[in-house]
């Protein structure tokens, strides 16, 4: 079966289920985890249906760093378990999953006249420690160059918006950016298609039991019930809402959205340390589309769980604080173009802070007979499902192969060589790979064009999602499939075009 998903295959696999098929797996969740999950499951030779209340990746995985980092944080708190987890995924990621969605990124540290000597020091054995681990992980030089310190001259040439009065230099290191992490979870859950996973979105649990679930369409109204052999609870946040038997302390993490050109053009990314805080740094991140990001925070949610999380003035406040500490111009409330915020499903403790409770994931394997995976991070997603998939087999006695998902390339996915030879432009490459070609084969010659002048994304990229992503409504083209939404005016500058491909799409 090939990796398109469609709207009639989800309504038709959909029904197949309500009319009495039973399934190996029913994953619950279509975001990073779920989506690993299902494609590990299903490249067992597992049947596996995956449904999602919403959109895919509406929840958590859209709203990430889109980082697949070493672990610098980890290591400075001593969890080297969780730090060479990290870099051994993120090679992976790098190398044989995902090479076309994600770029090596320099990141630098700079060293101003209020760095004390210590934290000088610490930050120089914490990056050569990372560089160890990157070792470790198979991850060579040409993947990820090694790290080094920078004089005052070279950190702002590399970051022009740096303030050079009392720069005594940086430290660069480098890290993996994704060009988006809701085009990670798309492409999963193709993969998961490809190897016959029913991939449903738009299917909101009402019951979890541990034999299957009742699920609501949301589109129609309609109720029906899915059996299976093995459930995996993969929602996140919202993991405790579907059983008792999982403590959650989610954290809000806030990101703001800038021009790029603010920060001097800036390329190579910002790790700026927080003041009166030990291994806590808020990130600048330049993106491909003239935009940087700047985050995060990392704040206790009080209250019930939102679908879509809002950012506070406090978060933006303090963002802008930590960052202008090291910028020559700082920059003002009325220069963020937007905010967005995550929740993390950090793992309760007795830890008081959010920020500092411990990243690493864990499979709950509850009375009820519901598999839950919780904690954990993007990075990570793959050793997750992993994880979870054993102990599904394991404990219900499952039929499986081993784990493959190691050696599995997601839907576009190849060499460096490889993507050097496809004639398409290179920006559509980072986000298709090899099939770039094929989204300008399909799209009219008017759609290759940017939408505007402000906004690099093309109506060949809307019509694609539309036709082979399951994108069915303008927020899934312009919030998830791409990230106009994040910037309101792209995003109303790309309604017509958005709203003439549906139109395209419901005529094939």
């Amino acid at each position: 079966m090939d990796a398109t998903l469609t709207g009639p295959r989800r309504d038709r696999e959909l029904a197949e289920l309500a009319g009495g098929v039973a399934v190996d797996l029913l994953v619950v969740g279509l975001g990073v985890t779920g989506a690993g999950v299902a494609l590990d499951a299903a490249s067992r030779g597992l049947s596996v249906a995956a449904v999602e209340a919403h959109d895919l990746a509406h929840g958590t995985s859209r709203w990430s760093s889109k980082l697949v980092h070493g672990g610098l944080r980890y290591l400075a708190h001593g969890q080297v378990g969780i730090a060479y987890e990290s870099a051994v995924e993120r090679h992976v990621l790098m190398t044989r999953t995902a090479p076309h969605l994600i770029r090596a990124l320099p990141m630098l540290l700079p060293m101003t006249e209020d760095t004390a000597g210590w934290q000088d020091r610490a930050a120089a054995v914490g990056l050569r420690a990372g560089d160890l681990l990157r070792v470790c992980a198979g991850t060579t030089r040409r993947t990820l160059p090694g790290t080094r310190r920078l004089g005052p001259a070279e950190a702002g040439a590399m970051a022009p918006a740096l303030r050079r009065v009392g720069l005594h230099g940086a430290h660069l290191s480098w890290d993996g950016q994704l060009c988006d992490d809701a085009r990670l979870v798309v492409g999963l859950s193709r993969a998961a298609a490809a190897r016959s996973a029913r991939i449903l979105p738009r299917a909101r649990v009402v019951e979890l039991h541990g034999d299957g679930a009742t699920v609501e369409d949301t589109r129609t109204g309609e109720t029906l019930h899915i059996a299976a052999r093995a459930v995996i609870n993969a929602t996140g946040v919202w993991a405790s809402s579907l059983t008792r038997h999982v403590r959650l302390r989610p954290s809000r993490g806030t990101h703001l959205v800038l021009p790029a050109a603010l920060l001097g053009g800036l390329w190579a990314g910002l790790t700026i340390p927080v003041p009166g805080e030990f291994a806590r740094y808020v990130l600048a991140l330049p993106q491909t589309d003239g935009l940087a990001y700047v985050g995060l925070t990392d704040e206790p949610l009080v209250g019930p769980i939102p679908d879509v999380p809002e950012p506070t003035e406090a978060d933006i406040a303090f963002l802008l604080d930590v960052l202008n500490s090291v910028l020559d111009r700082p920059l003002r409330r009325s220069d963020v173009l937007s905010a967005y915020a995550g929740l993390r499903p950090l793992l309760a403790d007795a830890t008081d802070r959010t920020a500092d409770l411990s990243r690493q994931h864990a499979v709950i394997d509850d009375p009820d007979g519901i598999i839950s995976v919780v904690g954990g991070k993007l990075t990570t997603y793959r050793r997750m499902a992993e994880d979870a998939v054993d102990t599904a087999v394991r404990r219900r006695d499952l039929t499986a192969g081993a784990c493959r998902t190691r050696r599995l390339p997601l839907p576009g996915a190849a060499s460096p060589a490889r993507l050097a030879r496809v004639p398409a432009p290179r920006r559509l490459i980072a986000r298709y790979g090899v099939e770039a070609v094929n989204v300008l084969a399909e799209a009219p010659a008017h759609l290759h064009r940017p939408i505007s002048a402000e906004i690099p994304v093309t109506g060949a990229e809307l019509l694609w999602a539309a036709r082979h992503e399951l994108a069915r409504t303008v927020d899934d083209l312009l919030d998830r499939r791409t990230r106009l939404g994040l910037v309101p005016a792209h995003r109303d500058a790309a309604l017509p075009v958005a709203g003439e491909v549906l139109e395209l799409a419901a005529r094939r």
